[in-house]
């Protein structure tokens, strides 16, 4: 929508009388320190901030549960389930279609379980039992690429993360259970 020219030129125009009001005030001498103090604090107390830190921690543990509870479920019903059938065996039937989904779902419970972990940075408790973690859960981002492969090996690791979360949660006062994602959920990631 197009502006008019007149609000552009009064705009303009009060723009540029603040700025000549701004440089016109300095008179070449330093002004005290208490001057100095009383403007930035003025401009501290004026600086709105989007969320106190108890805002931000208001619901770590409730998100915490949330999103390692999606990495469970998804690891549980896309990777650990079809692993222990044997459907990640070479000549199983639909082995190609559980392969995919082993993947988008080993991607995924990366994602919720690293936005677990950001989370649990907001609850002092989590925090400290995740920290162990940590190597753990970044040690994930590679098995995607490995259970396209068909590695086995790689569906444990997945399975044995996701139980040392769930425990490092229980620990903490969050226990963590599974939710497992729709499809439509799990290729949005």
């Amino acid at each position: 929508m197009p502006v008019p020219i007149r609000r552009l030129c009064v705009a303009l125009t009060l723009c540029c009388a603040l700025l000549a009001g701004a440089t016109a005030c300095g008179n070449g001498r330093t002004t005290s320190s208490s001057t100095q103090d009383t403007v930035a604090a003025a401009l501290v107390v004026a600086t709105p901030s989007p969320t106190t830190s108890a805002e931000r921690q208001k619901f770590a543990k409730t998100r915490f549960v949330l999103n390692a509870g999606l990495a469970a479920g998804a690891t549980y019903q896309w990777i650990v389930k079809p692993w222990k059938a044997g459907k990640f065996k070479k000549g199983a039937h639909g082995r190609t279609v559980t392969l995919v989904k082993a993947g988008l779902a080993g991607a995924f419970a990366y994602n919720r379980l690293k936005a677990a972990q950001r989370n649990a940075k907001g609850d002092p408790l989590l925090s400290r039992a995740l920290a162990p973690l940590t190597k753990g859960i970044d040690a994930l981002k590679a098995l995607p690429a490995k259970l396209r492969k068909g590695d086995g090996k790689a569906a444990d690791s997945y399975d044995d993360i996701i139980n040392k979360v769930k425990d490092a949660g229980k620990d903490a006062g969050a226990p963590v259970k599974d939710k497992v994602p729709s499809a439509s959920e799990l290729s949005k990631g």
